[in-house]
């Protein structure tokens, strides 16, 4: 019985022995690493900022916009330009208005502002003159940081 005992024992030991090994390769390998979790990128914006529109007339409200929009205006009018702007950036914003008469044109006012719109944006420039304007032609040209934007004409009768 001896032998038999031994045996079994020797057995025993033999496959707890193997049992613990697994578990200590078990215990020694690493998790696996979790599947990537994908991140959105995020939206690509372009900066810079453009004139979309401007709209003239002789009455605007809080909002910057016209409220009244026209190209023909009264002797004693002010006259507002409302331009509507869309990207992102700080830029300076340049009206410049200008009389036309029998082919020469005469500078009547220049503004600039300084604005850092994000996404849409609406300025508004205006001139206005006591005395009345001079029946004629005229316009407004819009200038982003110098660079010619966009320009409308109007009439003063």
């Amino acid at each position: 019985m001896n032998k038999r005992y031994f045996a079994a024992l020797a057995a025993l030991i033999v496959t707890l022995a193997a049992c613990g090994k697994k578990d200590e390769a078990a215990k020694t390998q690493p998790a696996p690493a979790p599947p990537p979790v994908s991140v959105p990128a995020p939206p690509l914006v372009m900066e810079g900022v453009t004139v979309a529109t401007i709209t003239l007339g002789n009455a605007i409200g809080a909002d910057k916009k016209i409220t009244r929009a026209t190209d023909n205006f009264d002797k004693k009018d002010t006259i507002y330009a409302s331009v509507d702007t869309s990207g992102i950036g700080t830029v300076k914003l340049k009206a410049s208005w200008t009389y036309r008469k029998a082919g020469n044109e005469s500078l009547v006012k220049e503004d600039i502002q300084t604005i850092a719109p994000v996404g849409a944006a609406t300025s508004e420039f205006h001139i206005s003159k006591p005395g009345g304007w001079p029946a004629g032609d005229y316009q407004v040209a819009i200038f982003v940081d110098n660079k010619p934007a966009r320009s409308r004409t109007f009439t003063v009768k």
